[in-house]
Formats: structure tokens, C-alpha cells, sequence
């Protein structure tokens, strides 16, 4: 398989440049997981990095390449946004609660 080597930003990788698997399309996956293991022997606790676009280009705005950014709150999703799904828990959204006028 191929793989990229892709900055990481924020969090405890910030700064570092890890090697990537890339996918079927070429690009390295939406999210990347990452799983620290606890001194104590409890559950390990997962760092979360989010793809984001590393800059563009001044003349053409060309997309430059892929970064990861920290994502602190390791929020789900990433995945498709289908019509009939329900809205996501927290999506602080415009769409209101249960009820909006009381």
C-alpha cells in the first residue's frame, strides 16, 4: 500500500510528521485515531485528528496537500450525510431542541 508522509498539528503529535496510509482515492483518511495506553493498565485513551487542507496555492488556489488538526472533544462523524437521517446529537446546529417555543 501506498502511504504519505502528513503533519500533525496540536495535541500531543503536534509538530511531528508521521507516515500515512493513503486510500483507494489517493488521500488519507478523514479521521485518524490514535490509541495512547494508560501508566495505570485502564482503558487507553484515544486521540482523535481531523484531515484538514494544508494551504492552496497564491495564484491558481491549487489545493496544496493534507495536514491533521487536534480535535480535543474526538467528536463521531465524518462519515455520510444521508436526507432521511436524524439530526446528530450536538450539532449546535439551527435546527432547535424538542421544543423550541417553550
Amino acid at each position: 500500500m501506498k502511504s504519505q508522509d502528513t503533519p500533525f498539528e496540536g495535541g500531543p503529535l503536534d509538530g511531528r510528521v508521521l507516515p500515512v496510509l493513503l486510500g483507494l482515492t489517493g488521500h488519507p483518511p478523514k479521521v485518524y485515531r490514535v490509541p495512547v495506553p494508560d501508566a495505570a493498565g485502564g482503558p487507553p485513551t484515544v486521540l482523535v485528528y481531523r484531515r484538514v487542507q494544508s494551504g492552496r496555492s497564491k495564484r491558481l488556489g491549487l489545493h496544496q496537500g493534507w495536514k491533521y488538526a487536534y480535535d480535543p472533544e474526538g467528536r463521531a462523524g465524518g462519515g455520510p450525510r444521508w436526507p432521511w437521517s436524524g439530526p446528530r446529537a450536538g450539532n449546535g446546529g439551527a435546527t432547535p431542541g424538542s421544543h423550541a417555543d417553550g
